[in-house]
């Protein structure tokens, strides 16, 4: 029974690593002034958002 929740920290940890280095690598777009940095970052955002939104144990 406590091996239950281990895929679902795996699944936490990955949302977390991917919102955070997508928040980075849109303020590093912000701050350089690039549109494709930008529009990447909030890529990356965006699919850690709906990898948490779909993935509901």
């Amino acid at each position: 029974m406590a091996t239950d929740w281990f895929p679902d920290r795996g699944v936490r940890r990955m949302v977390l690593l991917l919102g955070t280095a997508g928040l980075a690598v849109l303020t590093g777009g912000i701050v350089g002034d690039l549109l494709w940095v930008i529009g990447l970052g909030a890529w990356m955002f965006m699919i850690a958002l709906i990898v948490e939104l779909v993935y509901r144990p």
